[in-house]
């Protein structure tokens, strides 16, 4: 693990404990993940965010405004405290080390749910119900519509990708049948 994760493993946990104390989990999850997603977006905040010439109290008030008072004081002051150390580069990490806590914790995973047309809420939860079933956890489950996998579903939990597509049967066909020809 490399330092930055660590650090950013630390700061996700006292985060996460807080949070875990005041019955706001979910929330913190849902604002911290709107944060990082606008990073991962943003060039432009990004780069103000970076700047080390400009105060925290500054970048924080961005950060307030940006998102109309809509984040809890507990991820203000963790952020504030991110901002001082000088370690905003981390926020996108800290927001994935969150995910991972909260989820081991509470014993939910976050999905992927990759599908070649766009499932209704009673199918997404259906697969989501299947997968809860194989990993022993509650799954929250987000779709991605990709055409390209002609049929059946893909779905990836962490690092691990269950692969039930069509366009994935017949590429493993495929290898088969190549491998047979050798």
């Amino acid at each position: 693990m490399s330092r930055d994760a660590a650090v950013a493993k630390r700061y996700a946990k006292a985060l996460f404990e807080l949070a875990q104390q005041g019955g706001i989990i979910s929330e913190v999850e849902q604002q911290l993940q709107a944060i990082a997603q606008t990073l991962g977006e943003d060039l432009e905040i990004r780069k103000f965010l970076s700047y080390p010439n400009i105060d925290a109290s500054k970048k924080l008030a961005v950060l307030k405004a940006a998102f109309g008072g809509s984040i809890s004081e507990l991820l203000l002051n963790t952020l504030e405290l991110v901002f001082v150390r000088g370690r905003q580069e981390l926020i996108v990490e800290i927001y994935e080390a969150f995910t991972k806590i909260a989820g081991d914790v509470l014993k939910q995973a976050h999905a992927t749910v990759y599908t070649a047309r766009l499932l209704n809420d009673a199918e997404l939860a259906e697969v989501a119900a299947q997968f809860g079933g194989l990993t022993g956890k509650t799954i929250i489950a987000e779709q991605v519509v990709e055409p390209a996998l002609l049929g059946g579903v893909k779905v990836r939990i962490g690092d691990r990708l269950y692969d039930g597509s069509l366009s994935g049967k017949l590429e493993r066909l495929e290898k088969q049948l190549k491998s047979k020809a050798l």
